[in-house]
């Protein structure tokens, strides 16, 4: 197999999910003991979260390049950004690099589009839901995204930042994504994208009619692919 560069601790809630699934993939794939061959480079994430509230997306995306060379002067053959919202720069980080970049937004409206799906909910940081990078990459594939009201969106938000990027699940929480989900739904989104890397931790497939499109297992399964092809 192949050695993946995994840049990692945005939050290192969804880095040991997406950790314990390339795992979990690769054995489910190969059998007996294998393994997934990775490199992983895990920031501080209180660094970038700053640099992201204070629109310094540059900079964020600077520091996440020099670990990004790093990976691949350690040996890494390609990268994996695990999170949704630092996507915003990942052109630029691929561009400092050798490496290609396994985007998660293609994946995701790889997967979309496969399912015939041409307008879905997005579930993310506010980063995420409200400005362009993650709507424009997802048209690219024919997908219309929609996204909550203003007053759900900050609250989404604060889930992500509060609760999950800590390892706290709260079922309250939980109820309020699923009436998000459902006003979505209402909307008339044909399905649900789970756009930040933690909220695997809290919703699923289980808490909403439509198909939920997990991106952190659709991320994991696109890097599986490149490992084992």
């Amino acid at each position: 197999m192949k050695t993946l560069g995994v840049l990692g601790g945005m939050s290192w809630t969804s880095t040991a999910e997406y950790y314990r699934l390339l795992n979990e993939g690769v054995a489910a794939r190969r059998g007996g003991l294998h393994s997934a061959p990775l490199l992983l480079h895990s920031v501080d994430f209180a660094e970038v979260a700053r640099l992201q509230r204070e629109d310094r997306w540059e900079d964020a995306a600077e520091l996440l390049s020099d670990a990004a060379r790093g990976l691949e002067r350690a040996g890494a053959g390609a990268l994996l950004l695990a999170t949704n919202t630092m996507h915003r720069v990942a052109d630029r980080i691929g561009a400092a690099v050798g490496l290609p970049l396994l985007h998660i937004a293609d994946a995701t409206g790889a997967r979309l589009q496969a399912a015939g799906l041409t307008r879905a909910g997005l579930l993310a940081t506010a980063f995420t839901m409200e400005q362009a990078f993650y709507r424009e990459r997802l048209a690219r594939w024919g997908v219309e995204v929609t996204v909550p009201n203003a007053q759900d969106r900050a609250e989404v938000h604060r889930v992500i930042f509060d609760e999950l990027c800590r390892n706290t699940v709260l079922g309250d929480s939980r109820a309020t994504y699923r009436r998000v989900m459902g006003d979505l739904v209402d909307g008339g989104a044909e399905g649900i994208i789970l756009g930040c890397t933690e909220i695997t931790l809290l919703v699923g497939p289980g808490d909403v009619t439509v198909p939920v499109f997990d991106t952190t297992r659709i991320h994991v399964e696109a890097a599986l692919d490149w490992l084992l092809a």
